[in-house]
């Protein structure tokens, strides 16, 4: 079964095994932690996470945004990322989410399906009446995904489509 759960101490090893493994840039995803040790995500990444979730010791410029993983039973198969709300950059930029899908675990239906998740999840945190979403023009495979969870194209630049999902 697919559940989506916050980052959290409890399943620090798990988080830290599929964290650590992430590029530093999949596609436009960008994870600040790539290889990083497993004592700096558990004393450094959860709680500064954790913190910028409830919109503390944020940088300059950022929102608070909460980190999820997809779990199917009891393996991690996707990170998600979603923004509490839009600043500038944001609307013109990355948007409310962003997600990355575990390598051996594409194509089979894990971002259709946990994006369904988090849009749920949202509707009780982002004010805003639609999501923003961004995606690299190569990357047709997420697009779709967005299309699936009722986005539609809102515009493109020379790179990138901007999606745009209805609450």
């Amino acid at each position: 079964m697919l559940a989506l759960k916050r980052i959290n101490y409890e399943d620090k090893e798990k988080q830290y095994l599929f964290v650590k493994d992430i590029p530093y840039d999949e596609n436009g995803f960008i994870n600040e932690y790539s290889g990083i040790s497993k004592e700096e995500f558990e004393s450094k990444a959860i709680p500064t996470l954790i913190a910028h979730e409830k919109g503390e010791c944020l940088p300059e410029g950022y929102v608070p945004e909460t980190y999820y993983f997809l779990w199917d039973g009891d393996t991690i198969v996707a990170q998600f990322r979603l923004r509490h709300y839009l600043c500038e950059s944001l609307v013109n930029g990355a948007g409310h989410i962003g997600y990355y899908v575990g390598k051996k675990f594409r194509g089979r239906g894990y971002a259709t399906k946990g994006l369904a998740l988090l849009l749920q999840e949202a509707k009780s945190i982002v004010p805003e009446d639609e999501y923003y979403l961004r995606v690299n023009k190569d990357n047709t495979a997420s697009l779709s995904v967005m299309l699936k969870n009722g986005g539609y194209i809102h515009h493109e630049d020379d790179s990138k489509i901007y999606v745009r999902i209805k609450k």
